[in-house]
């Protein structure tokens, strides 16, 4: 005659478990930092690597012959448009530093970063998963991310080699580059993220530096289409090409 009460007892010892567990965890979201919206890099503002010209990569004897060879193809007149003239984006890093808005998205176990840039969308995992042994390499990489305190932290690798690391295409990375960033509000419309990138092929020392973006609370992320009415191409040798008749 106890054998159900004490089932009872135990199915609702179990659902209050439950029911607590998940208020634990929606309470611990609710405490993290509102770091949603639409935000813009501020052009010119650093607090890394200091004043001035950005912080140039410190690449291998491999590497550094890559940049040589690089120079010397521009010095007859090659290689004097970058990709992103035939609309081809630029990957990591260098998506997030475009002067374009970015909106980020939060949904449960995700974070969602939408680049108005090439219209290109990043996805950041926060349900505890691990990067793939053998990922597949693309323009904006895998990525991972976890909380550190107010610190949202992401960990990415898996990068197609056939995008620039530094700022010019004469700086290459290999596809072992790894890129960590932490984005920290510094006030309540302030964000500051700062970026480390290792690469054992193509760097001797870790390159780093931060920047800082403003929120926009009243803005939306606008259509971005780079192959309409694009004329101002680049040739397969990387000179300069116009349409006139596009």
């Amino acid at each position: 005659m106890l054998q159900k009460p004490v089932r009872r007892i135990r199915w609702v010892m179990a659902v209050s478990v439950f029911v607590l567990g998940a208020a634990a965890a929606t309470a611990v979201a609710q405490s993290k930092p509102d770091l949603g919206g639409v935000w813009e890099v501020t052009m010119g503002v650093r607090t890394r690597p200091g004043p001035g010209a950005p912080e140039m990569p410190a690449l291998t004897p491999e590497y550094a012959q890559k940049l040589a060879d690089f120079k010397a193809a521009q010095a007859k007149g090659e290689d004097e448009e970058s990709p992103q003239a035939n609309c081809v984006p630029p990957g990591m890093p260098g998506i997030m530093n475009q002067p374009y808005p970015m909106e980020l998205l939060f949904t449960p176990g995700k974070v969602t970063i939408v680049i108005e840039a090439y219209s290109q969308t990043r996805r950041i995992f926060l349900d505890g998963r691990k990067h793939p042994d053998d990922p597949d390499l693309t323009y904006n990489g895998h990525s991972i991310g976890h909380w550190e305190g107010d610190t949202l932290v992401v960990d990415s690798v898996g990068f197609t080699p056939d995008t620039a690391l530094g700022p010019s295409q004469g700086y290459r990375h290999s596809d072992k580059m790894h890129i960590v960033e932490r984005f920290r509000l510094t006030d309540p419309d302030t964000l500051e993220v700062v970026t480390t990138v290792d690469d054992p092929k193509a760097l001797t020392k870790a390159l780093s530096g931060t920047k800082v973006l403003k929120r926009h609370r009243d803005w939306d992320i606008a259509e971005y289409i780079c192959e309409q009415n694009n004329r101002n191409l680049a040739t397969d040798k990387g000179k300069a090409g116009i349409l006139l008749n596009h």
